[in-house]
């Protein structure tokens, strides 16, 4: 079987493709117009507003450590674990402790075992006192009458100042005895205190969320055992330019938006970290925020300042076609609409703020009716 093969010349192919594209035109041209509202492109006033970057944090975080050096004996938590206030999470060995609170406590008893002797030295040196008092009061009415000597006169004088020496001297013992008593009872006290140091609390009802003991371990004074934070209360920690350090202000209400819930709060300036950092050149804002059961301390957020007004492009939503990740507009130029790429910034419920590919004046088609397509002859109606 033989095939045959029909060869053209180039041009009359060229010319045949070409030819279909001044029917194509023509078909337009005599197609009807599509009948459209219009808007021009304008210039409104918009908030200004700066936004930061920042790192959601717990307003109060506590690192538990011992004041005492000791070998822990139990972890009773885990990191995740919700603890209450006074919750017992750490207990250290305490046997040297509890030899010191023994120690102070029969430092206490000897003590207390010296009070009965020395009451009843203290209550016989009184009633001697009390005799040689009485004796000199007689004595010195029988020399007032020269009835007896003066050796016997002077010798119950001797007697009553040797007695109120007595008195005086277990007084004083007694005095002695009861400071002794005061420091005692501080020793006890000290060494109790010392003892329950060996037991770690919670300071407040929070979340576990970090961990570098376990039983065996040497806890040494100051060293970080558990890391708690205060469980609901939150706040953003913003990395603000330094060009901004005069709009913002403590107490300024801003919105914060967290990345990881998609939801925009109310926040508060409470704190402006004075410092600078050198290398970025901006410095910590912090902000409240309000409670929310799914923050979490190292969530990625930003903070809305406002900024005063400013004036940008705008223009309607129902103006704006979505295409995946593009943004286009029909702009009517000489009863043709043409489709336009543009570059959309903040977004209200009426509107879209074009950062680039518009401009004030220009006439876009809204809303944008079915059908229409680039190049598409339009008529405007009023």
């Amino acid at each position: 079987m033989k095939f045959s093969f029909l060869f053209l010349p180039i041009p009359v192919l060229l010319l045949a493709s070409c030819g279909s594209e001044p029917a194509r035109r023509t078909a337009q041209t005599q197609a009807a117009p599509l009948t459209v509202q219009t808007t021009a492109v304008s210039t409104v006033e918009w908030p200004a507003i700066y936004e930061a970057t920042g790192t959601v944090r717990a307003r109060t975080t506590a690192t538990i450590s011992s004041k005492v050096m000791g070998y822990v004996q139990q972890v009773t938590v885990q990191v995740g674990d919700h603890v209450r206030q006074g919750q017992p999470l750490i207990t250290l060995e305490v046997r040297d402790l509890d030899v010191s609170v023994r120690r102070a406590e029969a430092g206490r008893a000897e003590v207390e075992s010296a009070i009965p002797e020395l009451e009843n030295a203290t209550a016989a040196a009184k009633a001697n006192l009390d005799l040689a008092q009485a004796t000199f009061n007689r004595m010195e009415e029988l020399a007032a009458k020269k009835s007896i000597s003066n050796q016997e006169f002077d010798e119950a004088s001797a007697r009553l100042k040797a007695a109120q020496a007595n008195y005086e001297m277990t007084r004083s013992r007694r005095t002695q005895l009861d400071s002794k008593m005061a420091q005692v009872d501080q020793e006890v006290r000290a060494a109790g205190i010392m003892r329950d140091y060996a037991k770690l609390a919670a300071p407040f009802s929070g979340v576990v969320i970090n961990k570098t003991v376990e039983p065996g371990n040497l806890a040494t004074p100051g060293a970080p055992l558990l890391t708690i934070e205060q469980d609901g209360l939150y706040r953003l920690e913003a990395s603000v330019d330094e060009s901004k350090l005069a709009s913002v202000r403590v107490g300024q209400a801003v919105e914060a938006v967290i990345d990881a819930s998609d939801r925009k709060v109310n926040a508060r300036v409470t704190e402006i970290v004075p410092s600078v950092d050198s290398a970025s050149r901006s410095y910590i804002v912090k902000l409240d925020l309000p409670s929310m059961p799914q923050l979490r301390t190292g969530m990625f957020g930003r903070a809305i300042f406002p900024m005063g007004m400013e004036k940008v492009v705008a223009i309607p939503v129902a103006a704006l076609m979505d295409r995946g990740q593009l943004q286009s507009v029909f702009v009517v130029e000489d009863g043709v609409a043409h489709t336009r790429l543009v570059t959309t910034g903040r977004r209200t419920k009426d509107g879209v703020e074009v950062l680039s590919g518009l401009n004030a004046g220009e006439t876009l088609v809204v809303p944008i009716p079915q059908g229409l397509q680039d190049g598409a002859r339009v008529e405007v109606r009023q």
